[in-house]
């Protein structure tokens, strides 16, 4: 018999993007995708169960198809468009809890061999001091103290402490950038998506992405038998080559920039969703002030995973996927070319000379 593998999370897009891509796999011979409610596309040949991992039905549903493989995707930094679930008390709970009460069945199935969870760079954190680069073996300046970035830092402790209880079990924690695509919904994809952005003055922030088909194509390989001379075990951060700097962000995308005072978006969030912001919370703030790199080395060397495309690559996609802004990327570009020109000081004639002369 073949792998049978346990996709959680499957009524979001790249769920089930995944959980149809796994299908083609030739060692895998059922795949059993699982949310709380019916996804509205199709799961291929998966067959999909109504569970709420926050609850311990979830070891049943492992005992009764005999699953080795879980490749756990229920970890959002925001709720899907479904009743019930729209408040951020539930999404944490289905992040934290949810993972709970998934290790706990995960630790209990003997037949589980294989634990993968989609995690984030937002682990990292985002302070004034951070390193220029983060690798997987540092820690962060400062901790996470809410959203999303929390859920997730205790989100791979729980792994971690799975990790040991199971030896047996090999467990990949994978730390994603930034995901983009047609058919991802997130917090950044909302806010690229703005017809003006607002940004914090004095600051331009550096940023990486990741497409969602090289998402997709990493959470495929972290899932199946690793290849001769590579591991598939351990944590590895995921990203495109390439930084941006916000400000190139909003050129490429065609969005003009508000540049606002720190205090006037913290103060502001409530105003700022009021028209379109549909995710401004401290954790953003962070990312929109001291941006995050991080490095992925072991992604290449220990995990054989090559990305097919880079940050700017990946943001190029998402502005296709998403039409024009407000004004022509070129046009914008000459815009703020021609604003840097006007504010240089003019050349005054044999400056040059006197410099040399005093030189």
């Amino acid at each position: 018999m073949g792998r049978v593998v346990l996709v959680t999370g499957v009524a979001r897009q790249l769920g089930g993007r995944f959980a149809r891509r796994v299908q083609r796999e030739p060692d895998v011979d059922r795949v059993v995708g699982v949310d709380i409610t019916e996804p509205v596309h199709h799961l291929g040949g998966a067959e999909f169960v109504l569970a709420d991992i926050r609850q311990p039905d979830i070891a049943g549903v492992l005992a009764q198809y005999g699953v080795d493989t879980v490749v756990h995707m229920d970890v959002h930094g925001s709720p899907p468009s479904v009743p019930g679930v729209g408040s951020r008390g539930s999404v944490k709970e289905v992040n934290v809890i949810g993972t709970m009460q998934l290790l706990g069945a995960c630790q209990k199935a003997p037949s589980v061999r294989r634990f993968v969870v989609k995690s984030t760079t937002s682990v990292y954190g985002g302070a004034p001091r951070d390193p220029a680069v983060f690798d997987e073996s540092m820690p962060a300046k400062s901790l996470p103290s809410g959203g999303f970035a929390k859920d997730a830092v205790e989100v791979e402790a729980y792994v971690r402490g799975f990790a040991r209880r199971r030896p047996d079990v090999s467990v990949t924690v994978l730390r994603f950038a930034h995901v983009l695509g047609p058919s991802v919904d997130s917090p950044l994809a909302a806010y690229f998506a703005l017809p003006v952005l607002p940004t914090v003055l004095g600051y331009d922030p550096r940023l990486q992405f990741v497409h969602e088909d090289d998402a997709i194509e990493v959470l495929r390989l972290a899932a199946r038998e690793p290849r001769r001379g590579t591991l598939s075990a351990g944590t590895f951060n995921i990203a495109g080559d390439g930084t941006l700097l916000l400000s190139q962000c909003a050129r490429r995308l065609g969005r003009p920039t508000v540049p606002m005072l720190l205090p006037a978006i913290r103060w502001g969030r409530s105003l700022l969703q009021s028209v379109g912001a549909t995710d401004f919370s401290p954790e953003q703030v962070r990312l929109l002030t001291h941006g995050r790199v991080v490095r992925t080395a072991q992604m290449r060397e220990v995990l054989g995973f090559e990305p097919r495309f880079t940050t700017g690559e990946t943001l190029a996609a998402f502005a296709r996927s998403r039409g024009p802004g407000l004004l022509p990327p070129e046009t914008l570009a000459r815009t703020v070319d021609r604003l840097a020109d006007m504010l240089e000081p003019p050349e005054v004639e044999g400056q040059d000379e006197e410099v040399g002369r005093r030189g």
